[in-house]
């Protein structure tokens, strides 16, 4: 799995694998905390789908092919992981606390794509915010922001 993406982005930056693993892992780790976010309620909308393309096509700047590819991987190891674990290690290892509280934001944005909040999204948030060492007041900020911009507050 990891030869397949290191030749995925080799191929979309036409940098050497070792150049760019670091980067690719980074962003595999936060589209999948991203799709956690969205099956945490057992469904996964085409609102939520939507939202988690736009934010990764923006945020790692990857043209459409590319998110969805990075998608599907990020479902893949979603699906064959036991934990998060190692997607936050990387993530808390790698962003500062502003990135990641960001990201805590980003994570809402999946959660309202829908523009209505399940517990277990909200719950699955939450955990994650605790994993990545994220504020609680942080945490609430992000959610009041995200519901702001929605109109939703």
């Amino acid at each position: 799995m990891l030869d397949t993406i290191n030749e995925f982005f080799e191929r979309l930056s036409g940098r050497s694998p070792s150049d760019q693993d670091h980067e690719m892992t980074l962003e595999l780790a936060v589209a999948a905390l991203m799709c956690e976010v969205m099956r945490a309620d057992g469904e996964m909308k085409a609102a939520e789908q939507h939202t988690l393309r736009e934010m990764l096509k923006r945020r790692f700047d990857l043209e459409e092919s590319a998110v969805e590819t990075l998608v599907d991987m990020a479902h893949q190891q979603v699906e064959d992981s036991v934990d998060h674990y190692q997607f936050v290690r990387l993530i808390r290892e790698e962003y500062d606390y502003p990135q990641r509280v960001a990201l805590i934001g980003r994570l809402w944005r999946v959660a309202y794509a829908d523009r209505v909040l399940d517990p277990l999204e909200e719950a699955r948030v939450r955990k994650l915010a605790e994993l990545l060492y994220v504020d609680h007041a942080d945490f609430i900020m992000q959610k009041l922001e995200v519901q702001e911009s929605l109109g939703l507050a």
